[in-house]
């Protein structure tokens, strides 16, 4: 234990300390603004990107491969759209934040990727902490962590309002036992339960109640507004048809055939594990899933395997390819000679 003696002098102590600090921060500071320290820090987190992929290459080296097949040309598109996906994500997810704290898309892309990258190794919602740690450090962003939570609980609304319809469309199409048509119904179900709570948030953030307290003064002003969670809605709505449509390529490119259902049964399928508070490494809950809910359509085990593996490794590539790119296309810009730099010159 300590003594009163002991206490009194820590005071002493973190006094002491405070130059240290303050010329940890001053190198640190220089590092960042001279030629060399920049591309230091580039080298660095560069180094780590590839340490994070290689990690996931080892990961899926243990396992079998199944990016082989005889329509090479499918897996090319599937992938395609996935790029393309992971863009409508990101232009969604900035409308839930307000104008003065909005990230800029390409840090919103790098922290979806940064997710699907940590999906590989770490249990489920570990993916969130990932989003909000790539998306908080990259340069230039104005929000902070609470602001980041908050847009990923929104997010996670209106994905599920995304999915209803695409849920309602594949239980009313044939081709589908009636386990899996229950299951979308309530994938649909909790989507409609979603716009309620969306559309009762902008009224209770603004009550009475709500502002007696200091944390609704807070979310209050940073509430997703109607015409904000339209916006956001219909670029997250593209966002999963496009991974539909790639699904769909996927299905007929191990020999399964082109089936609208069962894609929207293995999206569906693998959105609901994503959303489970608790699981196994995110990829793989989302890759059981999928492969289960393929099986019990009557697909065989060694092509429901298959797709669904290629689909969650599909995801995790391209996403690791879009974080790569943002960190490469930030650190080259960071490379560059500043303003300072270039008038020292003249």
């Amino acid at each position: 234990m300590l003594t009163g003696s002991g206490l009194s002098g820590i005071p002493v102590l973190l006094e002491a300390a405070q130059p240290r600090y303050r010329l940890l921060a001053g190198a640190c500071a220089g590092l960042r603004r001279s030629r060399r320290g920049r591309w230091a820090l580039g080298a660095g987190t560069g180094m780590v990107t590839l340490a994070l992929a290689a990690l996931a290459a080892r990961h899926f080296a243990a396992m079998s491969w199944p990016l082989s097949t005889r329509q090479p040309g499918l897996l090319v598109g599937a992938a395609l759209l996935l790029v393309l996906a992971q863009a409508l994500k990101a232009f969604g997810w900035g409308r839930l934040f307000t104008r003065s704290e909005r990230p800029t898309p390409l840090a919103l892309a790098a922290g979806n990727g940064g997710a699907a990258l940590v999906g590989v190794l770490l249990p489920g919602r570990f993916d969130d902490a990932m989003r909000v740690a790539v998306v908080r450090r990259y340069p230039g962003c104005p929000a902070g962590v609470r602001v980041l939570c908050l847009s990923l609980v929104m997010l996670g609304l209106i994905d599920s309002v995304a999915l209803a319809p695409l849920a309602l469309a594949g239980a009313a199409l044939p081709g589908i036992g009636a386990g899996a048509r229950t299951g979308l119904a309530i994938v649909a179900a909790g989507g409609i339960a979603a716009a309620a709570v969306i559309s009762i948030l902008p009224r209770l953030a603004a009550s009475r109640w709500t502002l007696r307290f200091r944390l609704g003064r807070w979310v209050s002003p940073r509430t997703t507004s109607p015409r904000h969670a339209t916006e956001a809605w219909a670029l997250v709505s593209a966002c999963w048809l496009v991974r539909a449509v790639a699904f769909f390529l996927l299905l007929a490119a191990f020999g399964v055939g082109y089936s609208i259902p069962l894609a929207l049964l293995l999206l569906c399928t693998g959105a609901a594990a994503a959303a489970l508070p608790v699981g196994l490494a995110g990829t793989a809950t989302q890759v059981g899933a999928g492969g289960a809910a393929l099986v019990a359509t009557g697909v065989g085990a060694s092509q429901a395997l298959q797709v669904a593996v290629s689909a969650g490794v599909l995801g995790v590539m391209t996403g690791t390819a879009v974080l790569v790119a943002a960190i490469v296309w930030r650190s080259s810009l960071a490379l560059l000679p500043s303003r300072a730099d270039l008038k020292s010159l003249a």
